[in-house]
């Protein structure tokens, strides 16, 4: 590693740090970058946080503990849906493997359409832009809400963005990335012609298809609300009858999954469970 330690950063963390990304990249373990390193790459905003997030395919979560574990970190399964931790001391490296309401899952494309940068010193590949902000965009809990970190990327990169995938990515949730789309335009009234034409176009058709559609006699009363927010969207589940969309095709969650990632909320605090995850 040739940079210099960050002033924000402790030597020791900042060894740490590299010695993980160098220890995955000798044993050829593809992995990403993404967090607050890859933010401020895409952004040119700053921000010093307790730990390092990594992301990588689920079938490569054995192997990147088994590679951490002999660099003599402690590992743990912290959600089986969509994360992990290694620590060494008080320092950590989350694994990210999906999200925590199970859409954002890490697949081919994360590494197809990837970056490469250095990170602490060290050659990596960033997360895309595009899925991170499809990783964010579902961020809406009480204590946190990521549409600001959504519009400061699409500010820095909309001239880039391959809105095409991103339109993919959100697949039928759409209303989301839809949503982040006009709050854009408010934030930044001066730049919302950087958003194309087309896929407000699209999407504004795709609205106004839906609203003009009766609904379908005897169809389930769904709620979508914790793809958004693990917490502020219980009630509409546990006392007013609708059904958890988590536990459909639109997640990759079951019900283990959706119990403990609830518990997590006393545990945790009800949004220690979203990491920067993006």
């Amino acid at each position: 590693m040739n940079d210099a330690c960050p002033a924000h950063l402790d030597p020791l963390t900042f060894a740490f740090y590299g010695r993980s990304m160098e220890a995955l990249h000798a044993a050829g373990v593809p992995f990403l970058v993404g967090g607050a390193y890859a933010f401020a790459r895409y952004t040119g905003i700053e921000r010093h946080t307790k730990d390092f997030d990594i992301f990588v395919a689920p079938e490569q979560l054995d192997r990147v503990f088994e590679v951490l574990g002999a660099a003599g970190c402690e590992t743990e399964i912290t959600f089986p849906h969509w994360l992990g931790k290694a620590r060494c001391g008080d320092d950590l490296v989350d694994i990210i493997f999906s999200s925590g309401n199970g859409v954002a899952q890490v697949d081919d494309l994360w590494f197809q359409h990837a970056v490469d940068d250095t990170v602490l010193g060290v050659p990596a590949k960033l997360m895309p832009a595009e899925e991170m902000i499809w990783s964010k965009g579902f961020i809406m809990e009480r204590e946190r809400f990521d549409g600001a970190d959504v519009a400061h990327i699409i500010q820095a990169r909309a001239d880039c963005l391959d809105w095409r995938r991103l339109l993919m990515r959100f697949g039928a949730h759409w209303r989301v990335l839809f949503s982040h789309l006009v709050l854009f335009g408010f934030v930044y009234p001066s730049e919302r012609a950087r958003v194309p034409a087309w896929i407000i176009q699209e999407l504004s058709r795709r609205l106004a298809r839906e609203t003009a559609s009766l609904p379908v006699e005897g169809r389930a009363r769904v709620c979508r609300g914790p793809l958004l927010s693990r917490a502020q969207y219980l009630v509409d589940i546990e006392e007013r009858g609708y059904h958890d969309v988590r536990l459909t095709h639109e997640s990759a969650m079951n019900e283990d999954d959706i119990s403990l990632w609830t518990d997590g909320i006393k545990v945790d605090g009800p949004a220690a469970g979203e990491r920067p995850a993006a």
